[in-house]
Parts: structure tokens; C-alpha cells; sequence
């Protein structure tokens, strides 16, 4: 099992739902970069469970410990290891589906290559082990930030509720005034009446989360098999619930033509840069110093309460309903998720094009 992401900044995971903690260990972190541990914790709170009645109602204070590789609020360039301990986990709620292969979940992919599973809210497979990723691009996000480069993400779509597929219509920022973390404040609201609509009748719902980087000089990806954009969609992909990934135009580039998308190079006071931006800010898999932008589409979360037929180990038909605290609509979560993998992937591609300045 691959744990570890990453080439020169890496990041390796470690625990369980319903383990002690999770954790995580990051290398190549840079030395001397000033450690705003409020920042790091502020970044996970995003994360937490509890924190709505959109959410799952799991009460997780999540507190991040960190044990190395930092001294006199400073990195080291030692790794960096860090804990978060499991508090609030009902393992009895998963007791009646040892046995039993629940519907689009890897119950029965991880027993079948592994020959044992943890069936405890999933165990490795749950999205609470995405509580390192965000500390691990809390850490990549204090080093862009020196640099000049912010990421922010944002629900642009849950269900058929839907904004422009135009993130400069938006105050990006304002996104986390409301639970939904939607910049537009009406469309907020009419998805927060949806998510509360589905999980009502013990269903769930899906929807898609935009993401904007500014400030990524040119010159960062490889121009083969190392593309800044294969790069972000590997890891956008890896993400739990991640069922589709596009940057730039996406597939809309499918119905133009060549003459409606290309971006025209001009002159920006003294900088070349583009008229139009439909390549999202990489073009050859190379950053070109535009505004990188992709969207990450999430499928409904696969635990329902409602009753449904599966097999159990044996090959047996059968029923079950499952119990618990979920969540209806991963998607207002998962911001922070988004923004963590791709602050991570921008750090780890910068280091190797050396267009690090600190």
C-alpha cells in the first residue's frame, strides 16, 4: 500500500477511523520557515466534523500535534512529524456490517486484495484519514505564501444547484462566511436547503468544488510525464468521493473551435502574458503564469440511511441499513482538501523546477 505522496516535498500518512489517531510524517519541508501553528489548526478546523447541521454530527476536536521538526517556531529542514488523536469514534455503529460488502464503498476491493479489512467506518479508506493531507498542505501553504502564491477553493455546484463557470464573478474569499462555503450567498443558501432536504430522507447528494491559484510564476510542471496539470488531477483524484477532474476550459473545450479558444499571447505593461485564460495557466503541462483553475467533482456519499441489498462475505443476498453520524454532502469538507492537495503538489513542483526563491 502506497502511503506516501509526493517527490521532494512528501508527505506519508498513517492511522485509521477508528484507530488512536492520524498522522503523518512531511520531508523536504524547507528550513526557516516561520510556523503559524494557529494557521495549521485553523486550516483542519475547515475540516472538522461537527462544525454544521450539513455535516456529519461526529464531535472531533481534532488537535494536531506537532512532535519534530520544528524548533524556535521555525522549521528545520528535519521531517516534520504530527498526531491527531481519535476522540469521538462509535465503533459499535459499524459492528453489524463486518460481514457485509457495502454498495460503492471498498469493502470488498480491500478484502479481496488484502485478505482483511477494517470495517470500523472504513478504516483506512475513510475520508478522516484526509485530516494529514490538510496539515501537510498547511505547511506547503506557509512556504506559497512567502512566495506571492494563494490557493483557494470553493463549492460551485451541489446537486442541480449550480454557479457561473466563472470563479472571477466571485469573491473566492467570502466563500467561508457561510456552512456551504459557496462565494455566492443566495445560491449558499438554496444548497443548504438541499443538503438539509436529502439528509432528511437519510439520502446524500454530490456536487463540484472550484479551485484558483494566483501568483504561480511561470516555468513550474514537466513537459511529459511529469505535467503540472496531470499533477493536480492525480492528486484531485485521490481524494475520497473524487469522481472527475478539469482545468481550464475542461470539457467544454469539446464543442469549440480553435479560433474561440486559443489564448492570444499580448503585451501586460512590459510582461507577456494572455488575453484570455481558457488553459486554466498551464499550457504543455508548464505553468504559464495565469491563474490556475480547475474544478473536482464529488460523487454523493456512498453510506445512505436508507435500507439497501448487498452480499455478505459468504456470497449471500441480504439487507442491511447502515447506522451512524455521516455526512449528507461531503463537498463543504472538502475545500480545504482541494486546496491542501493542490498547495502541496505547487510546492513539490516548484522545488524541482528550483524556482524556489526564500
Amino acid at each position: 500500500m502506497r502511503n506516501t505522496f509526493g517527490h521532494l516535498f512528501t508527505l506519508t500518512t498513517f492511522g485509521e477511523s477508528h484507530g488512536e489517531g492520524v498522522g503523518g510524517v512531511i520531508d523536504g519541508m524547507p528550513a526557516g520557515i516561520d510556523i503559524d501553528v494557529s494557521f495549521i489548526q485553523a486550516e483542519l478546523n475547515r475540516r472538522r466534523p461537527g462544525q454544521s447541521d450539513l455535516t456529519t454530527s461526529r464531535d472531533e476536536a481534532d488537535r494536531v500535534e506537532l512532535l519534530s521538526g520544528i524548533f524556535e517556531g521555525k522549521t528545520t529542514g528535519a521531517p516534520i512529524g504530527f498526531l491527531v488523536r481519535n476522540t469521538n469514534h462509535h465503533s459499535q455503529d459499524y459492528e453489524s456490517l463486518r460481514g457485509l460488502f457495502r454498495p460503492s464503498h471498498a469493502d470488498y476491493t480491500y478484502q479481496q486484495k488484502y485478505g482483511i479489512r477494517d470495517h470500523r467506518g472504513g478504516g483506512r479508506t475513510s475520508a478522516r484519514t484526509t485530516i494529514s493531507r490538510c496539515v501537510g498542505g498547511a505547511f506547503a501553504k506557509l512556504v506559497l505564501r512567502q512566495m506571492g502564491i494563494s490557493v483557494h477553493a470553493y463549492t460551485s455546484q451541489v446537486g442541480h444547484i449550480a454557479l457561473e463557470n466563472n470563479y472571477k464573478l466571485y469573491d473566492i474569499e467570502s466563500a467561508e462566511r457561510n456552512a456551504v462555503r459557496c462565494p455566492d450567498s443566495a445560491k449558499a443558501e438554496e444548497m443548504a436547503a438541499l443538503i438539509r432536504q436529502v439528509k432528511s430522507e437519510g439520502d446524500t447528494i454530490g456536487g463540484i468544488i472550484t479551485c484558483v491559484v494566483t501568483g504561480c510564476p511561470v516555468g513550474v510542471g514537466e513537459p511529459e510525464f511529469g505535467k503540472l496539470h496531470a499533477a493536480l488531477g492525480g492528486a484531485m483524484l485521490s481524494i475520497n468521493a473524487v469522481k472527475g477532474f478539469e482545468y481550464g476550459e475542461g470539457f467544454a473545450c469539446a464543442s469549440q473551435r480553435g479560433s474561440e479558444l486559443n489564448d492570444v499571447f499580448i503585451n501586460k505593461e512590459g510582461t507577456i502574458g494572455t488575453a484570455t485564460n481558457h488553459s486554466g495557466g498551464i499550457q504543455g503541462g508548464v505553468s504559464n503564469g495565469e491563474d490556475i483553475y480547475f474544478r473536482v467533482a464529488f460523487k454523493p456519499v456512498a453510506t445512505i440511511l436508507q435500507e439497501q441489498a448487498t452480499i455478505d462475505m459468504d456470497g449471500q443476498s441480504t439487507t442491511f441499513k447502515a447506522r451512524g453520524r455521516h455526512d449528507p454532502c461531503v463537498v463543504p469538507r472538502a475545500v480545504p482538501i482541494v486546496e491542501a492537495m493542490a498547495a502541496m503538489v505547487l510546492l513539490d513542483h516548484l522545488l524541482m523546477s528550483r524556482t524556489v526563491r526564500l
